[in-house]
């Protein structure tokens, strides 16, 4: 016995909506035992191992269990066994600026408030 697949990515917390998990399905973002592009009708079953792909981060899980109704996240990770960490496709991003050590560079306020008291201007 098992599950939709798309059912089952909403009770596991994989998708907010059934109608995204549907989407997810759909778009080639699931793979079910190394296949894709199937229907979201298709049942999932204890041991089968899902590849989704979720905006940049790729999960590799084997299903563990199921569940009637959507449930929270701690009860939905027993659903499942990851089997390798999360991946994030995305490089990492890049600092908009570059650190540079105190005193170099422009003065702070801290810094002109202190020269204008230095200088006798307040």
């Amino acid at each position: 016995m098992g599950v939709r697949i798309d059912k089952w990515l909403y009770c596991a917390r994989f998708a907010k909506t059934r109608t995204e998990a549907q989407q997810l399905c759909h778009a080639g973002h699931v793979a079910l035992n190394g296949e894709k592009g199937f229907k979201t009708a298709r049942d999932v079953q204890i041991g089968d191992e899902l590849t989704i792909l979720r905006g940049s981060i790729r999960f590799h899980i084997k299903v563990t269990g199921f569940a009637e109704k959507r449930v929270g996240a701690p009860i939905a990770r027993t659903l499942y066994e990851q089997l390798s960490e999360p991946e994030n496709l995305k490089p990492p991003k890049t600092m908009a600026f570059e650190r540079r050590d105190a005193g170099a560079g422009r003065p702070t306020k801290r810094d002109r408030r202190a020269l204008n008291r230095l200088k006798g201007k307040f």
